[in-house]
């Protein structure tokens, strides 16, 4: 079923852009105008790791090299997420254009798409698209008559792996590598693909600087909260009347959300996905912002007749199965867990043991390599925590306490 996509809450992202609009500005900025307005509006990542765009272009700006990329990171395979979907069928324009000034601004030449496999789907109409921007002049040789701006832009399709949602395991697999997390220092901005600077956003983050561009960054940053700037995309799913996508504002309520999507009886809410959060009612008047509960984006719904237990062991058997293996705390720590919420379900547990798991748990969140290791405990430890009534209720484990 076709997620509908809910624009008419939408101030900033869904707010009126006309294709090509951003690029054909670049002939009257340099690349330092570009980066002032992104430094004003304090736009973050819209991946979920809300590290600022303006540094990150700053910083691949400044590198010295002939040879520079941009990629744009369509890989969206964290659970409950569709957001960037809908951008790059409905709202193609906002993130290409977006991605030509990116290319501007860092000095880039060629650029990549890392589309998630199961969204070949659509392939050949974004192939489409580009091909018209081409006969535009919105891509390829001196873009709209700018002598040297020489852009071009590559969709390539992702292998089906979680763990390539993480750039430098995303870079990995672009250069024909298993997708595997790289040792960071040096970030991909001084050494990227094929060991040159690069820059790597997200679908949301190129989408958000057409708009930056057009309308300045302190019109964006009006929006939101100052911590967290413009607006968001959620991709809501589960139990509620109305899922879909909306845009709303940083610093939404999550209970505003439940009511504007329809919940009813609502016992918990997945912020972020399965790597994210898990809230019980009395966290409900929390922020949706990077100073409270943080989000890539999804948002998901479950009411008192789900079984939190379930939901707990559906999240960790997805990572033992997405982790790629290369580290040792998230190779077995993701094992260990799910053992625990079988241990939980047979109630052939110890309250010692289970303790330890949360120890471990929180040494995963340290010492993982990347992202799905440092993330992936968040949902055993969130569920365990807010709803131990439902999960301890009438257990009292086999072996004692």
């Amino acid at each position: 079923m076709k997620n509908k996509t809910n624009q008419s809450n939408g101030k900033v992202l869904f707010s009126q852009y006309n294709r090509g609009d951003a690029i054909k500005k670049l002939s009257g900025l340099s690349r330092e105008d570009v980066l002032y307005e992104l430094k004003v509006s304090k736009l973050k990542g819209r991946g979920g790791a809300g590290f600022p765009t303006s540094t990150k272009w700053m910083l691949t700006a400044a590198a010295v090299s002939q040879e520079k990329y941009l990629i744009c990171n369509a890989d969206e395979g964290e659970p409950g997420t569709f957001k960037d979907r809908v951008l790059l069928l409905e709202h193609s324009e906002l993130v290409f254009d977006g991605m030509v000034v990116g290319a501007y601004t860092i000095g880039a030449k060629k650029g990549f798409v890392y589309l998630r496999g199961e969204y070949e789907y659509m392939l050949s109409s974004l192939e489409d698209f580009l091909e018209t921007m081409r006969n535009d002049n919105l891509l390829g040789e001196s873009i709209c008559g700018i002598k040297g701006f020489d852009f071009d832009i590559e969709i390539r399709l992702g292998s089906g792996a979680y763990v390539c949602g993480e750039e430098t395991a995303l870079i990995e697999s672009l250069e024909g590598h298993r997708g595997e997390a790289r040792n960071r220092p040096p970030f991909p901005v001084s050494k990227g693909y094929k060991g040159k600077p690069t820059t790597v956003n997200n679908v949301e983050t190129f989408a958000s600087v057409v708009h930056i561009v057009m309308k300045g960054g302190e019109w964006f940053q009006k929006h939101g909260t100052d911590k967290s700037t413009g607006s968001k995309l959620f991709s809501v799913s589960g139990d509620c009347e109305r899922p879909g996508v909306y845009e709303l504002p940083w610093g939404t309520k999550i209970s505003e959300l439940l009511e504007i999507i329809g919940a009813k009886n609502t016992k918990a809410v997945q912020v972020g996905g399965a790597s994210g959060i898990c809230v019980n009612k009395s966290q409900f008047e929390r922020t949706l912002a990077y100073e409270d509960c943080s989000t890539g984006g999804s948002i998901m719904v479950f009411n008192e007749t789900r079984n939190m237990l379930h939901v707990l062991k559906n999240f960790m058997e997805f990572f033992v199965e997405e982790s790629c293996g290369q580290c040792t705390p998230c190779r077995i720590g993701n094992t260990k867990l799910l053992e625990g919420v079988e241990m939980l379900e047979s109630d052939e547990y110890t309250f010692a043991y289970i303790n330890k798991l949360k120890e471990l748990g929180k040494t995963m969140q340290i010492a993982s390599k990347c992202g799905l290791g440092q993330s992936s405990p968040n949902s055993f430890l969130s569920i365990l925590e807010n709803f131990k009534d439902e999960i301890f209720n009438g257990r009292g484990g086999k072996y004692g306490k």
